[in-house]
């Protein structure tokens, strides 16, 4: 197996075929790469993933576990309203559910969504002026951060609509006074872009707490910055390769949790 490689085994035999076992096992990785970065809002927060093949189903946390208690076999089938495809022990926050529906069926190609509720994303959403493009990331980020204004908790199906025109043709959404989106078609890639938007924030915050005056980036180095930063990742007869770079975080990353605890994978 070479370093970006999972083992991804059915262990559970029958119970699923092996393509749906992979993408749990996959997204029971993000779960516990997310408690262990200290993403986590306790109980309240959700990733979903859709499964593959033709039906439109999703896998969601079971409601009322931690992330760090997340396996394979707890993550619950739902259907686009949320509804439990595989009846069992665990309970789903349809509530919970309402944001992910939307983008869902509103980008055919946003299989994976994360939102969270970290201190510095939620810092960031209650700021005027949003995310400013002031540090490394941030500067990547300038022009690829949708808005959603704050309409209080989204539990009303008249909001979504507004949620996907907000997030329009981007990966990420930054929610005002809520919290932050990320986005992608692959577990890999929406991670990797709500690494990015993070760690962005987090500089932004930190910077600000200093209270001293802060250095913007121009827009003409803007622009060259984020060519620069494609040079590196670019492959041959392609624009860059994002794909594979975001595939080659997210294995570190499962590989860091694996040496504490791979129990995820059950």
């Amino acid at each position: 197996m070479d370093g970006n490689a999972i083992d991804v085994t059915n262990s559970h035999g029958n119970l699923c075929p092996d393509e749906e076992w992979q993408t749990r096992v996959r997204l029971a990785a993000c779960y516990r790469i997310i408690a262990h970065l200290g993403w986590g809002e306790m109980i309240f927060n959700h990733i979903t993933m859709r499964l593959p093949g033709p039906q439109i189903h999703f896998l969601i946390n079971a409601f009322g576990l931690l992330p760090q208690e997340v396996t394979a076999s707890s993550l619950v089938k739902i259907d686009l309203e949320g509804n439990v495809v595989d009846p069992g022990p665990w309970p789903v926050n349809r509530a919970g559910f309402v944001i992910h529906s939307a983008l869902h069926a509103g980008r055919a190609d946003a299989h994976c969504i994360i939102h969270t509720h970290t201190t510095a994303g939620m810092a960031v959403a209650q700021q005027r002026d949003g995310l400013v493009p002031g540090n490394f990331y941030s500067g990547l980020m300038h022009s690829r951060v949708g808005y959603h204004d704050f309409e209080g908790s989204v539990v009303h199906d008249d909001e979504k609509p507004r949620l996907v025109a907000s997030l329009d043709a981007k990966n990420l959404l930054i929610l005002r006074n809520h919290g932050l989106i990320a986005c992608g078609p692959t577990i890999d890639e929406a991670f990797f872009q709500m690494w990015l938007l993070q760690r962005a924030c987090e500089a932004q915050i930190a910077a600000q707490m200093t209270g001293a005056p802060l250095i913007p980036i121009s827009n003409s180095v803007l622009g060259a910055h984020d060519d620069a930063v494609k040079q590196t990742i670019k492959k041959d007869g392609e624009e860059d390769d994002m794909p594979a770079l975001a595939k080659a975080v997210f294995a570190a990353m499962m590989r860091e949790v694996d040496r504490a605890d791979r129990s995820y994978a059950n």
